[in-house]
């Protein structure tokens, strides 16, 4: 880690915001509920810090994103994007299923991974090494 290089204020621009929303919007009253929606809006939020970290070093390699990086952020918001397709067969198929914290939040992180996939998707198809405008 390198202090030095790290200008995102995790705390200041996600934690906090992240804890706040928690103490506004949770399902049932509770400390560990409170902690609960806390950690699902976190979870959110948490792979903004990576994709700064991805552009700033893309912009040094005139766009280029390491292969192994890429397929492992494309992974993680595949992940979440086949949560959603769960949470909506499971909304069809059972009665009593709202989990609106939870929709709300997971919807959320896959719009923040919706412009990564937009040029990994495009490279791969392309048959060439992601890049990211610069």
């Amino acid at each position: 880690y390198e202090k030095a290089k790290d200008s995102f204020q995790a705390g200041r621009f996600l934690v906090a915001p992240c804890f706040v929303l928690a103490l506004i919007w949770h399902e049932t009253t509770g400390f560990t509920e409170i902690l609960w929606a806390f950690s699902i809006y976190l979870e959110a939020v948490a792979i903004i810090p990576q994709l700064v970290i991805l552009h700033k070093v893309s912009q040094s390699k005139s766009g280029h994103v390491e292969n192994l990086t890429s397929h492992y952020v494309f992974a993680l918001g595949l992940y979440r994007t086949l949560y959603l397709i769960n949470w909506i067969y499971r909304f069809a198929t059972e009665k009593h299923y709202w989990h609106p914290i939870v929709w709300t939040a997971g919807t959320l992180q896959t719009i923040i991974y919706a412009d990564f996939f937009y040029y990994y998707v495009t490279a791969k198809m392309a048959g060439k090494p992601m890049t990211l405008p610069v």
